[in-house]
C-alpha cells in the first residue's frame, strides 16, 4: 500500500482547497471495497477524524467540518478526495489520509501529510 496525498497549500478564510489521495498500484477491488479517511493534526494537539467513507456506504464527518467538507472516492482512479470549502484559520493543520484494506487485515494505512494553511 501506498498511499501518496496532494493538494495542500494557503488561503485566505472562506477559500477552498481540494486534497487528493491515491494508491496507483492497488488491485480495483481492494480499493473499492476499502474504508478511506482524511485525518488532521493542528500543531499541539492530537490527530483527529476529519471524514470517513467505508466502501460507498454515507460519509461521516467530524461536526467541526460537516456541511463544509466532502468527501468522495473515485474508485477507477484509486483516488479519495477531500474537498474543503469555506475554510476558516482553525482548519489549519496536516492533513494526513488513510485506508484500511480487508486483504490486509485491520491494518491502517497513512499517506503522507499534507499542510493546509488558512490565513484570516
Amino acid at each position: 500500500v501506498q498511499l501518496q496525498a496532494s493538494g495542500g497549500g494557503s488561503v485566505q478564510a472562506g477559500g477552498s482547497l481540494r486534497l487528493s489521495c491515491r494508491d496507483r498500484r492497488m488491485i480495483f477491488s481492494t480499493f473499492r471495497d476499502s474504508t478511506l479517511g482524511w485525518y488532521r493534526q493542528a500543531p499541539g494537539r492530537e490527530r483527529e477524524l476529519v471524514a470517513s467513507m467505508i466502501g460507498s456506504g454515507i460519509p461521516n464527518y467530524a461536526d467541526s467540518v460537516a456541511g463544509r467538507f466532502t468527501i468522495a472516492r473515485d474508485n477507477a482512479k484509486k483516488t479519495v478526495y477531500l474537498q474543503m470549502n469555506n475554510l476558516t484559520p482553525e482548519d489549519t493543520a496536516v492533513y494526513y489520509c488513510s485506508g484500511r484494506f480487508a486483504v490486509y487485515g485491520a491494518i491502517v494505512y497513512w499517506g503522507q501529510g499534507t499542510l493546509v494553511t488558512v490565513s484570516s
